[in-house]
């Protein structure tokens, strides 16, 4: 099709998990934590295609090949009372960085957010990524530095939960 624009983006459907697993790993070892990184690819199908689904992700093509990806959950801010979304990996693969494609995921996800009614999109960054960051702020994210993430997994959440009355 002449003219047609080299970029699309699209929901994730259950023939991409291959594509999903492998863009979280290559994140996984980019961001130096391959170690942690355990999702299987059933683990995946489950998340984003199981009742209830628990993710969604969209694939960025070029040229109609997978390149990229954003992988979010919903989530609720009880200050704004309306739903979001938090992106939890945005994979471009290395060689087609810097076209626009991360940016054009942004501007899907912040269109579909606001089609449910959403207020807030969210992401964290690692603090070394200035790359990523330069881009952030270039589409006018605020940073929140003021907030530190706490996480409880593996044995500290299993520990706890023992806990449970």
């Amino acid at each position: 099709m002449a003219g047609a624009a080299p970029l699309s983006i699209r929901e994730a459907l259950p023939a991409d998990v291959p594509t999903v697993a492998r863009f979280v790993r290559a994140l996984a070892e980019y961001e130096r934590l391959l170690h942690e990184c355990r999702g299987t690819e059933a683990d995946f199908h489950a998340a984003l295609f199981g009742t209830p689904r628990q993710a969604g992700c969209l694939i960025a093509e070029w040229d109609g090949q997978p390149v990229a990806m954003a992988l979010y959950h919903w989530t609720f801010s009880t200050f704004l009372a309306k739903p979001g979304r938090w992106l939890e990996d945005l994979w471009v693969e290395p060689e087609y960085r810097r076209r626009g494609i991360a940016r054009a995921l942004f501007a899907r996800l912040a269109q579909d957010t606001l089609a449910e009614g959403g207020g807030r999109l969210a992401w964290s960054v690692l603090d070394w990524n200035t790359p990523a960051i330069a881009a952030y702020d270039a589409m006018g994210a605020d940073s929140k530095a003021e907030w530190t993430t706490r996480r409880l997994q593996g044995d500290a959440l299993e520990t706890l939960a023992k806990e449970a009355p």
